[in-house]
């Protein structure tokens, strides 16, 4: 997977163009039989599979057998061979699953009942054209082809239209929820061809994960929405899985818990607001001892961590889109920073001999243990409300600005269950925008706003403690900012644009009167105020 995506203007970021192959004509006679040699099934070659699946790692392979156990035959390729055998002794030990491995792009795609859907799931970029030329000249007008990866979005507008042009069908789908959530139900966000989508919905709808109000898929919208909702939705994760951190190092460091106490805390929370997917498996994440020394493992978890890119693809849209995301951001860049390991500790070491002193000792000895642990849980959830806030105003920006019609309301819903992000209070955000389709922001829903003027003294007691403390936590101080900024009637945004007008007569606006101004700020100046002409020369 690409780790950058360079500007949207340029085309550098593109990968190599679709290649067109010929197509089979619709009149095209039924296929013989598959070899022996080319071909192993679980159910009779005679069978055809209802759809196909092309990449078998991890992720790939989970839902292939996720498919298949679901009651729908499935033919599976994979340019290694071993990984196809090791997909079919998986299908075999996991109950007979009608799952029919292929060694050849050919008996792949000639194993598949017309139209055919065929689902990708290898590398973005380049590996996705190189997949689709090797299936192509095999696939008939009709057909279609589904990329399942993290792919950026433009790429799957350029495919649809090369598809479009051999006759072809196009989805670009996001898939989440890992390893476990593929093989027992992802949350899918398809977007592209709706006739596509309606060839395979009834496989969809089983294949994902199912809440109280139903699958967790929809038709995401046209183009490359799929892939673009799937990015914004890892963007919200780095945002979470930050915020999470911080939480983490504010309670160890100011509060001084253990980690068999944190794992106990973030048990509890995962009884309240903030029952989670995260939250549950950062409590599992304390609980495990180091089996090749003494402590728990996390401790000994090197300080690195690493990214793919659709973090740092969030934050690209959101500046191209004038749209504020700050704690999204916040988390990018501490990703960044930690990965200046060595500076970091170079840095800690000079600033100490500097003078710089221990701060935490001082204070964690006047730490309410009870109090700071509900401060940091009103803290956390308040924060958590600013960064869906911030990726769901990009979606609706995005939305916007490519004629999407996205609804906010419906991926609230199909992130309820399958996937990283999978909350409780989705549902909560859900309902905000059933509400209001038109909502500016979660902080102005009456149910948000009430919750996070509840819960602002506690987010601020824990934001200030941290800060005296020397503990950094930029998400959770990115999401307080963007709410006092929101909610702010007049900012100091005045006095900026006075300054640019002054050094480069931008102009500005008035509040008291219509129309576009620039004054001639040093010459004024200088008739008020004598001195200011003096000082100036």
């Amino acid at each position: 997977m690409r780790s950058e995506v360079p500007s949207s203007t340029s085309p550098s970021f593109l990968s190599p163009p679709f290649i067109h192959l010929p197509l089979l004509s619709l009149s095209s006679p039924t296929p013989l039989p598959h070899s022996s040699s080319s071909t192993f099934s679980l159910f009779s070659t005679m069978a055809a599979s209802q759809i196909g699946l092309v990449g078998l790692a991890v992720m790939g392979q989970n839902l292939a057998l996720n498919i298949a156990e679901k009651g729908f035959p499935i033919s599976v390729y994979n340019r290694t061979a071993s990984k196809v055998d090791e997909t079919l002794d998986r299908a075999k030990s996991e109950g007979d699953l009608p799952l029919s491995g292929h060694y050849t792009p050919r008996d792949f795609v000639l194993s598949i009942e017309r139209p055919r859907s065929i689902v990708i799931l290898v590398k973005a970029g380049s590996p996705v054209d190189q997949t689709i030329a090797s299936l192509a000249s095999f696939m008939e007008p009709g057909d279609t082809i589904i990329d399942g990866g993290n792919e950026w979005y433009q790429n799957t507008e350029r495919r649809l239209s090369d598809a479009h042009s051999n006759g072809l069908l196009y989805l670009g789908m996001g898939v989440s929820g890992g390893e476990e959530g593929a093989r027992f139900g992802p949350s899918l966000m398809p977007g592209g061809d709706f006739q596509a989508y309606d060839n395979i919905q009834h496989i969809l709808k089983k294949v994902a994960a199912q809440v109280d109000d139903g699958p967790c898929v929809t038709y995401i919208g046209e183009g490359g929405s799929g892939n673009f909702v799937k990015m914004v939705h890892n963007g919200i994760e780095y945002g979470d899985m930050q915020l999470i951190s911080e939480a983490y190092d504010v309670l160890k460091n100011v509060g001084g818990l253990s980690n068999e106490e944190l794992g106990q805390i973030f048990d509890e929370w995962n009884k309240s607001e903030l029952e989670s997917f995260l939250v549950e498996i950062t409590a599992d994440i304390f609980k495990v001892k180091d089996d090749l020394a003494d402590g728990g493992l996390v401790d000994k978890i090197l300080d690195k961590t690493g990214m793919k890119g659709t973090g740092k693809w969030t934050v690209q849209q959101a500046a191209e889109l004038s749209v504020a995301a700050p704690t999204i951001a916040a988390s990018l860049d501490c990703r960044y920073l930690s990965g200046l390991k060595e500076e970091r500790e170079n840095a800690a070491k000079i600033l100490e001999a500097a003078g710089m002193k221990e701060e935490v000792n001082a204070i964690r000895g006047g730490v309410d243990k009870k109090r700071l642990i509900d401060d940091v849980r009103q803290a956390l959830y308040a924060s958590k409300i600013c960064s869906y806030a911030q990726g769901m105003n990009l979606l609706r920006a995005k939305s916007a600005e490519m004629g999407w019609d996205l609804n906010l309301g419906e991926l609230a819903r199909i992130w309820k269950g399958g996937c990283i992000i999978r909350a409780v209070f989705l549902d909560s955000i859900k309902q905000a925008y059933q509400r209001n389709p038109n909502l500016a922001s979660l902080v102005v829903d009456p149910e948000f706003a009430k919750e996070m003027v509840q819960r602002q003294a506690a987010w601020r007691r824990v934001v200030g403690l941290a800060v005296s403390a020397g503990i950094s936590t930029p998400g959770m101080c990115a999401s307080l900012a963007y709410f006092d900024t929101y909610r702010r009637a007049r900012l100091p945004a005045n006095l900026v644009q006075a300054q640019r007008d002054y050094f480069g007569a931008h102009t500005y606006e008035r509040v008291d009167l219509p129309g576009s101004y620039h004054t001639e700020w040093s010459k004024l100046a200088r008739k008020s105020d004598p001195n200011v002409a003096a000082a100036l020369h």
